[in-house]
């Protein structure tokens, strides 16, 4: 991993370095081979100087009065973010978001591999969804030692978030997606990330609203 210059960086360049990987990445498969702060700072919707402050965080980059090496620059922020190496990861909760979620190709392109799929539904269970057997949760502690599982997607009903959630923890994962709407209480070892569709819609509508207001 490459070192820090700070270990105090800002959940906003996190966010932001991913999407930077994104856009490069497009860039690369057009055929791209360098590209300056401001095209990439265009592209992403942020101005170049936040690109430079964002990436400053973690050395230097860059070529004076060049610009950025596509290929390098997106090798550095993944090894930066750590996903410069596949992670395995455990669903818990096979329902409609649950099956999408695990015929989502982009997982697996982008390193992260969806090795578990879990429910404690038994007419869900044995079931097979994109080369997956769904198994008992009761049974993922186990398959989370036998298969190396380090990180949880949970996208059960808000009601049995909680013990997905218990689950995992007692597995011994460390890092959790939540999709549920509910907070989850974890251990302070595992970090917790909440995807939430509805924080998107409600600002979709108040800027169509406000918008509105303003004609």
């Amino acid at each position: 991993m490459v070192p820090l210059k700070s270990e105090h960086i800002p959940r906003a360049t996190i966010k932001r370095l991913a999407l930077y990987v994104q856009i490069l990445e497009t860039f690369s498969r057009e055929g791209a081979e360098v590209v300056s702060s401001e095209t990439l700072a265009k592209a992403c919707n942020v101005n170049p100087s936040q690109i430079r402050k964002d990436l400053a965080y973690f050395g230097e980059f860059g070529v004076r009065g060049v610009g950025y090496y596509v290929k390098d620059l997106v090798s550095s922020i993944k090894q930066s973010l750590g996903i410069n190496r596949p992670w395995r990861a455990a669903l818990v909760g096979v329902g409609n978001l649950g099956k999408a979620l695990l015929r989502h190709q982009d997982f697996r392109r982008r390193g992260f591999h969806i090795v578990g799929a879990f429910d404690c539904d038994p007419f869900k269970i044995g079931e097979e969804i994109s080369g997956l057997e769904v198994i008992c949760s009761r049974r993922l502690k186990d398959i989370v030692k036998e298969k190396d599982i380090e990180m949880g997607l949970i996208t059960t009903p808000a009601e049995r978030a909680q013990r997905a959630c218990n689950y995992l923890t007692e597995a011994g994962v460390r890092g959790i997606i939540n999709f549920a709407p509910a907070r989850i209480e974890a251990p302070d070892h595992v970090h917790v990330e909440y995807v939430d569709f509805f924080h998107h819609l409600y600002a979709v509508a108040f800027n169509i609203t406000l918008d509105r207001q303003s004609d």
